[in-house]
This record gives structure tokens, C-alpha cells and sequence, in this order.
């Protein structure tokens, strides 16, 4: 879990990310599976130099560590990307799921996620918010610049994603094994993606519900970063 000023959301979204049912019911026709998987969980949460108070609820939060949550502080904001590639160095567990902190993402759909990497139907699954599942409404410039970003996706890399750019990106941690990621911001996402699919795997992906955010609310991405993303796809296109 990245997070960047997010002191008003904080406290509520790592309740819902602890609390969740991770009860798994994978595909009863896979008949390496018997009866529902409960998984354990690991929440690593990165502050990525928050100004707003957020450090301050972390540390009160570490000086009572809990066992299965990792606290990192990054000492000046390095970005989106920054702050995910210290966190899969610090995730021990078998399989990764990227949450933002803005309450835009519900935990509860963790187990959509979860599901077909557990019964074998692919080994990474993205969240979609374009699958028809609920979610409030999405300004025309921010829906343009994810399909957008998604089509170029498609076409360069062969595939038929709905939703690139989601945050929700679930996968086994020996997928981004050695892989080199260098993005700081928020061309983390097409970087991902365009890594994943060089090497061959295949993205599934599931509906999710929604809730964004506008600007006045705290959301952090601009038309700039569509720019950078579109960039990081056509270079990784290319190079590694």
C-alpha cells in the first residue's frame, strides 16, 4: 500500500484491508482444490514522505507493531513507483495485491482477485472498472485517458485488456521476480503491465466497484502523468 498524504483515509482503508474475508471459493472443476482457502494476509505500507500528519499516525501505529503489517517510511516523496517497488522488496507472501489508500478501491473485492490465480486460470488478474461493475461516476478526461492508454496497450502488445491503468493489479510475487522495474510515478502501471506481458503471461481480469475521486477530493493524477504513461509504453515496447 502506498501512501502519500492520505491522513484522512488512512485509519479507514487498512480496517477494511485487515478485516476483509479472504474465504476463497476457487472453481470447484479444478481437481487439485478441495472446499474454500483462507488466506493469510501481510499489509506493507509505504509512506512516501507524507507532510499532512499521515507519518505521524504510522509511527504512533508502529510504536504497537502488529504481526502481520510492515511499516516503511521513504524520508522525501519518490512517488507511486517508488513507493511500490519498496514494497514488493519488503512482501514475503505468495501472492501480491496493490491497494491504493484513497478509498477508491474496495477491499472487498480482493476475493475476485484472488480466485483464478488460486484455481489456476491465470497468474495475474487485474481489477476492471469498465466490466460493469458499480462504481460512481468516472470525469470524461479521466475515462478518455484510460481508454485511451488501454487501446495503445492492446495494440502494442497484443492483448484485450478493458482497464490498464487499475489499480487493482493481483499477482504471484514470482511474477515480478527479478524483473527490473524503474518507474517513480504513476507510469508504475503501464511499466507493470508491459513487463508482465513481454514475459509471456497471460491478464485476467474480473469486475470490480469503483469509487473515484476528484482533484478537490486529493486525487494526485494529472494529464501529465497520461503523457509519461504513454511514453513508458511505447519504450518498453522496445527495451527491457
Amino acid at each position: 500500500m502506498p501512501v502519500y498524504n492520505e491522513r484522512a483515509t488512512l485509519e479507514q482503508i487498512v480496517r477494511l484491508v485487515r478485516t476483509v474475508d479472504l474465504t476463497v471459493n476457487p472453481l470447484s472443476s479444478n481437481p487439485n482444490l478441495s472446499g474454500p482457502i483462507r488466506m493469510e494476509r501481510e499489509l506493507v505500507i509505504v509512506d512516501d514522505g507524507s507532510t499532512d500528519g499521515t507519518r505521524d499516525i504510522l509511527a504512533e501505529w508502529q510504536r504497537s507493531p502488529q504481526p502481520d503489517t510492515k511499516i516503511i517510511f521513504h524520508q522525501t516523496n519518490g512517488g507511486k513507483g517508488a513507493a511500490l517497488r519498496t514494497g514488493f522488496e519488503h512482501a514475503t507472501g505468495d501472492i501480491i495485491v496493490i491497494q491504493d489508500a484513497d478509498l477508491e478501491y474496495d477491499p472487498r473485492d480482493y476475493v475476485k482477485l484472488l480466485e483464478p490465480i488460486l484455481d489456476g486460470r491465470a497468474p495475474v488478474v487485474y481489477g476492471s472498472r469498465f466490466l460493469g461493475g458499480p462504481r460512481a461516476a468516472m470525469s470524461l478526461s479521466h475515462t478518455f485517458g484510460n481508454q485511451m492508454l488501454t487501446i495503445v496497450t492492446n495494440l502494442f502488445y497484443g492483448t484485450s485488456l478493458s482497464d490498464m491503468e487499475t489499480c487493482y493489479k493481483c499477482f504471484r510475487r514470482d511474477v515480478i521476480a527479478g524483473m527490473p522495474l524503474r518507474s517513480r510515478r504513476f507510469e508504475i502501471e503501464p511499466e507493470l503491465t508491459a513487463k508482465i506481458l513481454k514475459r509471456g503471461y497471460t491478464i485476467f481480469e474480473v469486475p470490480i466497484s469503483y469509487n473515484g475521486r476528484a482533484f478537490h477530493e486529493g486525487k494526485k493524477i494529472t494529464w501529465r502523468d497520461g503523457i509519461t504513461a504513454l511514453r513508458t509504453l511505447v519504450k518498453y515496447r522496445f527495451v527491457d
